[in-house]
């Protein structure tokens, strides 16, 4: 494969562009669809009359449907796009970028999608479903799957689908409630995965930030301590990885507290952990769930986190040596490597 597409790079060196030119488009309609042309348009950064022709040439191949509600994939066309996507790591370098970025992060495995997701509604959701993937590839039956919240993490809620292999697997919110928007939180997307997949879930009924004395407090209630001795069985970890300054104006943080988490450098955050660029904790907020020893105790953690912002904060988390497997995007995974230089 890799001879034939470095002769193809030779031979005719605009035909990988136009792949993959294309194959972004379908893949944007593919999880945006039924979409019109000028949200796609809007979505691929670039003007109506560029993607005009592009979608007419597409129509005219037989690959998508265009109606009054917007366009869609056909069924060749959704099978040309499964059938593209085991080359795209190789014809689009995807593989060699994650190889890289292994090396670099100290991480067992390393998924690198197309596109940046600060850029491109879609190459969240494509986060999400390769993380659906990869999180069927790996469950057991009878396992306990601890879940953050977080957009990255609902997207992957939104690809799951049933599976005998999620039989008698129990979700269970990793935190309480975060304070942002519901369809957000841990608990939302622990029952969203375990309706999708026919496992079973647990919920976690307390905030996510707390004062010590109301913690100490609700530690006490049975079904708090239920909840949590859950927690610590888990074999396998879903989380996202927060860029610090932002995760803490989502709670609500006084500016004192966001000076002092900027001057003591807080790049990333996960599972209330704050941690600065050389990985070390600055900041532990007072919670309720999943702690930093239990996620190592797991064996199985899966990080999903994508766009070029979030470069600093992935580069940070992996000091941390907890992870197996990293989902990202190109935007994260060039500035990571740009920084690591």
């Amino acid at each position: 494969m890799r001879q034939l597409i470095e002769l193809q790079q030779k031979l005719l060196p605009d035909l990988i562009d136009v792949l993959r030119k294309r194959y972004m488009l379908l893949q944007s309609i593919s999880h945006l669809q039924p979409i019109g042309r000028r949200a796609l348009a809007q979505a691929l950064q670039t003007t109506e009359r560029i993607l005009r022709a592009e979608v007419d040439l597409l129509k005219d191949m037989g690959l998508l449907h265009v109606a009054a509600a917007g366009m869609s994939l056909s069924e060749e066309g959704q099978r040309v796009l499964d059938q593209l996507e085991p080359m795209v790591g190789e014809l689009f370098g995807l593989t060699e970028l994650a190889q890289r970025l292994q090396q670099v992060l100290n991480i067992p495995e390393v998924i690198v999608v197309q596109g940046d997701a600060d850029r491109s509604q879609w190459v969240k959701e494509e986060l999400g479903r390769v993380g659906a993937r990869v999180l069927k590839q790996r469950v057991q039956e009878g396992d306990i799957i601890a879940v953050t919240g977080g957009s990255s993490i609902a997207s992957v809620a939104s690809h799951l689908t049933p599976s005998p292999a999620f039989r008698h697997v129990l979700f269970v919110p990793a935190r309480g409630g975060l304070g942002e928007r519901v369809e957000l939180q841990a608990n939302t997307l622990a029952s969203a995965m375990a309706v999708k997949t026919g496992g079973a879930y647990r919920l976690l009924h307390v905030p996510d930030r707390l004062h010590p004395d109301a913690l100490q407090q609700l530690l006490k209630e049975p079904q708090v301590a239920d909840v949590l001795s859950l927690l610590k069985k888990t074999r396998i970890v879903l989380h996202g990885i927060g860029d610090a300054l932002a995760m803490a104006k989502r709670r609500n943080y006084s500016d004192k507290e966001l000076k002092e988490l900027s001057d003591g450098g807080a790049v990333s955050e996960a599972f209330g952990y704050y941690f600065d660029a050389a990985g070390e904790i600055v900041h532990r907020m007072p919670t309720i769930g999943l702690q930093l020893e239990d996620v190592r105790q797991a064996e199985a953690v899966l990080s999903i986190a994508g766009g070029e912002s979030k470069a600093k904060a992935i580069l940070s988390f992996a000091k941390q040596s907890c992870q197996n497997v990293l989902i990202t995007d190109e935007g994260a995974a060039r500035a990571i490597l740009s920084m690591s230089r």
